[in-house]
C-alpha cells in the first residue's frame, strides 16, 4: 500500500486541570490533552470493510494467570467495540445531516499507548481518533464541539458507558480549554462555551498515575449522579463549588497567582473525597504528591493524579516518592490547538 494513501489521525489522553467532575452536571472546567502519549488510527481502501485487531484484542493468552492480567489491564472488550461503535454513530451522524458517503470500503488498524483505565480518557480518545479517520477518508468536515458532541455519544449513547463532554471538548480542540456547560447553552444549542488558554501562563505540571488503581469511569461515577438526579443537597452544592473553583483558577492564571491555583487543585480533590470513598490507593497517591509541595487532585476519575510543582527540585521529590509504591510521573507537552475540521 503506497504510504500517500493511507490516511493516519491521532487523538492524545486529556487531564482535567480543575472543576471536574461538574463537566457531567452542567458545571465549568479546564482540561488539557497532552503528547506523551496517543491513540493513532490507519485507514486505507480495500474490497471490503475490516477492522485489523491489536493487541488489545487478543484472545490467546500464555495461561490463565496470563488472561487474568490482560483483563485488569484492558478490560474485557478491547478497542474493537470502540471503532464499530465509533463507525456506526459517524454513519448516523452523516445520514441525519444528509452526508453522502461515497459507496467504498476500508481496512482499519490502531494502536495506542495511553495508559488504560487510569482517567486519562484513552477510550475517547481512540474514538476521537477513528472518527477523524472517517472525516478523511469520506472528506467529511465536522466542528469541533461537533466531534466533541459525537465521540460522547458514541460512548454514552451506543456503549452506555456515563461521560461528561470535558474529555471530548479537550480532545477535539487540544491545547489548554476552559469550557462551561451552561445547561440553557447546551438545551439549546448542544454546546457549552468553550474557550482557549493561554497554556505558557501555567506553572510546571505534573501527572502521576499507577494502573494497578484502574477503574472505569461508570465505577466512580454512578452514586454521584443518582445522588445528584435526586438532588441531593451535598452534590449541589459540590457542582457549584467545583465550577466556581474554575472560575477562580483562571483568574489565577491571567494574574499569575500560583498560590491560588495550588489551594484550588487542593480544594477540588478534597470536595470530591468529602462526597464518596475515592479508594485508598488514591488517597495515598495525593498524599504522597502533597507531602512534597506539590497540589494534587484526581486527573480524571482515579487511578492518576495531576498538580502543579515548583521547580525541578520539587519534581525530583515527586519521582522519588512515587518511585518506591510503582508509581510513574511525567511532565505533560500540552497538544497544539487543532482549527475547525483540521484531522491532524
Amino acid at each position: 500500500m503506497p504510504d500517500e494513501m493511507i490516511i493516519r489521525t491521532t487523538a492524545h489522553p486529556r487531564a482535567g486541570l480543575i472543576g471536574n467532575p461538574s463537566d457531567g452536571y452542567f458545571g465549568k472546567t479546564i482540561a488539557f490533552a497532552f503528547k506523551n502519549f496517543s491513540a493513532q488510527i490507519e485507514l486505507w481502501e480495500s474490497p471490503e470493510l475490516e477492522l485489523l485487531p491489536s493487541r488489545r484484542d487478543h484472545s490467546v493468552f500464555r495461561s490463565l494467570r496470563g488472561l487474568h492480567e490482560d483483563v485488569k489491564l484492558h478490560g474485557y472488550y478491547g478497542g474493537f467495540r470502540l471503532l464499530k461503535a465509533a463507525a456506526k454513530a459517524f454513519c448516523d451522524y452523516c445520514d441525519g445531516r444528509g452526508i453522502a458517503l461515497d459507496e467504498k470500503n476500508f481496512t482499519m488498524r490502531y494502536r495506542s499507548d495511553i495508559p488504560n483505565r487510569v482517567g486519562l480518557a484513552g477510550s475517547s480518545a481512540l474514538i476521537t481518533a477513528c472518527v477523524r479517520g472517517l472525516m478523511g477518508f469520506y472528506g467529511v468536515t465536522i466542528s469541533r464541539h461537533s466531534l466533541a458532541n459525537l465521540v460522547l455519544s458514541v460512548e454514552n449513547h451506543e456503549l452506555g458507558i456515563p461521560a461528561g463532554l470535558q474529555d471530548r471538548v479537550a480532545q477535539s480542540y487540544q491545547g489548554l480549554v476552559y469550557m462551561d456547560f451552561d445547561r440553557s447553552l447546551l438545551e439549546s444549542r448542544g454546546y457549552g462555551n468553550y474557550e482557549m488558554l493561554d497554556p505558557s501562563k501555567l506553572p510546571p505540571i505534573y501527572i502521576a498515575y499507577r494502573e494497578d488503581l484502574s477503574e472505569g469511569t461508570e465505577v466512580f461515577h454512578n452514586d454521584l449522579r443518582a445522588r445528584w438526579q435526586r438532588g441531593e443537597r451535598d452534590v449541589l452544592d459540590a457542582i457549584e463549588f467545583w465550577a466556581g473553583l474554575t472560575i477562580t483558577f483562571r483568574a489565577a492564571i491571567e494574574s499569575g497567582d500560583r498560590e491560588a491555583m495550588h489551594w484550588t487543585i487542593n480544594a477540588n480533590f478534597d470536595r470530591r473525597a468529602s462526597l464518596y470513598d475515592v479508594g485508598e490507593g488514591n488517597l495515598d497517591m495525593v498524599a504522597t504528591a502533597r507531602k512534597t509541595g506539590a497540589s494534587a487532585k484526581f486527573a480524571g476519575s482515579g487511578g492518576a493524579i495531576v498538580g502543579l510543582y515548583d521547580d525541578e527540585e520539587m519534581f525530583a521529590r515527586l519521582e522519588a516518592a512515587f518511585a518506591p509504591k510503582g508509581i510513574r510521573v511525567i511532565k505533560p507537552t500540552l497538544a497544539s490547538e487543532l482549527a475547525t475540521g483540521e484531522l491532524q
